[in-house]
Formats: structure tokens, C-alpha cells, sequence
């Protein structure tokens, strides 16, 4: 049936897209007057698991698809943070793009056709502690802004429906950074929000590894977990995202 093509589809947005704050390596001291940045490229080889019902009076559906099975219907995806702090005050930027198609049949045979496209924007601010001598603290409020397109044609059963979601979900953050040795930092990062303005409640966890191959270059790589549950008349999407994230970093 077509809303099982569009729920995969669905799923390997969800996948790639969302990704998270926690991959941009910050300097440690806290007390600097002085602007820096960094702006980072990155990548999450999320499997999905969940249900979820397209819109009022569809069945619902689960699903629990590997991260294999979602990248191959992947048509591209781009994920990009940026981060600004003057001495105690820090802000970030991230930008999530994700486009998902597939053809198919649907029973019994007959063929079917979809495509997904989704967008994300979080934009932040708080204040940086310095939490030990290697250690510092940083605690967040924003928005994670949500834009969500997709269609499914079966043509021959003259079906072809076009659901979209936009919603704008508000969250705090608590972000931790600690130098382990000269070019080695850990990085753990939580947020939760949603409180039933966007999302009934979404929330995220994400440790990195992140090294220093020069003053101006960082590599990451860790783990990250994201849960989602977006309710809006009858349509909804309950779901959880988990895997590899890695990234490369530019600080100026």
C-alpha cells in the first residue's frame, strides 16, 4: 500500500537529517574577550526504528530499518554547524538537508513512486562556566525549526497524496567539553524540548572523540542517539535515530 512506501521513505530522512550541536569542538577557557568560530561539516550513519501514521485515518505503521537499508535510497544529504563565542557567551547554528526518493510496486503490483525532501535549523544561546582546569560547561535555549515535504503517486489507482509538517520546536541544552591531553578533547552534549508547542517531547544524547590535527583543524567521531513525537490532528511520528557521527572541523 502506498503508506508503506512513504513511511520508508519518511524513515530515511529522519535518519540523516537531525544531526546534532555536539560534533564542534570548543577551546576550553572560558574567560577569552576576544570572538572565535569554527564551522564544521559532518555526517550520522543513523539506523531508525518506530511508528508512525501519515495523516488522520491512515493505519499506523512501524518500521526498524538499518542504516544500509536507509542510505539506499538516500539521494543526497548535506549537515553543517557553525559556532561563534566571546569570552562567556557561546552561540551555534545547525543546518540539517536531507532528499529521500524510491519506486516500487505496492500490492498487488502495482507500481508506486515517492520522495521526501526535509529540512532542520537550530538556532542557540547561552553562557560558557568553566566547570574544572580542563573542563567547561556550556548551558543553551533555542529553537529547532522543522520543514518536512513528501508525496506519494500510485498512478494507475489514481492515488497520489502530498503531506507536509512544519513546526517549530523549542529546546535547552547542556554541553560539556573536557581536554584530555594536548590534542585530545571528550565532548558530550544532551538537549530536550518540544513541551507540546512543536513536538510533544524530543530529546538527544551525543558523546564525540574529537582530535586536533592542527590549530585550525579538528577530526570527530562518536555516538549519537535522537527521540522524536510529533503529534498534529490525527498525524504522527514517534520514532528514535542511533548510530556513528563523524565530522571535520575548521576553527578561525
Amino acid at each position: 500500500m502506498p503508506f508503506n512506501l512513504f513511511k520508508k521513505l519518511r524513515s530515511l530522512a529522519a535518519a540523516t537529517c537531525l544531526a546534532s550541536v555536539a560534533l564542534t569542538p570548543g577551546a576550553v577557557q572560558a574567560g577569552s574577550s576576544d570572538w572565535a568560530g569554527q564551522v564544521t561539516l559532518y555526517g550520522w550513519g543513523a539506523s531508525v526504528s518506530g511508528d508512525f501514521r501519515p495523516f488522520p485515518g491512515a493505519p499506523q505503521l512501524s518500521f526498524d530499518r538499518s542504516f544500509s537499508d536507509v542510505l539506499k535510497d538516500s539521494d543526497g544529504a548535506f549537515f553543517m554547524t557553525a559556532l561563534a563565542r566571546r569570552g562567556e557567551l557561546v552561540f551555534f547554528g545547525d543546518l540539517t538537508y536531507s532528499s529521500s526518493s524510491r519506486s516500487g510496486r505496492v500490492p498487488p503490483g502495482i507500481p508506486a513512486s515517492g520522495k521526501l525532501t526535509m529540512r532542520s535549523a537550530t538556532l542557540a544561546a547561552g553562557k560558557r562556566f568553566q566547570a574544572g582546569p580542563r573542563t567547561t560547561l556550556d548551558l543553551l535555549g533555542g529553537a529547532r525549526f522543522w520543514s518536512i515535504d513528501g508525496s506519494v503517486s500510485v498512478p494507475l489507482a489514481g492515488v497520489s497524496v502530498a503531506p507536509e509538517a512544519n513546526f517549530t520546536d523549542p529546546i535547552i541544552a547542556l554541553r560539556t567539553n573536557t581536554q584530555l591531553s594536548l590534542r585530545w578533547s571528550l565532548l558530550a552534549y544532551v538537549d530536550a524540548g518540544g513541551f507540546g508547542v512543536g513536538s510533544d517531547v524530543t530529546w538527544q544524547a551525543a558523546v564525540t572523540a574529537n582530535y586536533k590535527v592542527s590549530d585550525h583543524f579538528y577530526l570527530s567521531g562518536g555516538w549519537r542517539h535522537l527521540f522524536v513525537d510529533y503529534n498534529d490532528n490525527g498525524a504522527n511520528f514517534e520514532g528514535s535515530m542511533s548510530g556513528p557521527i563523524i565530522g571535520a572541523t575548521y576553527r578561525f
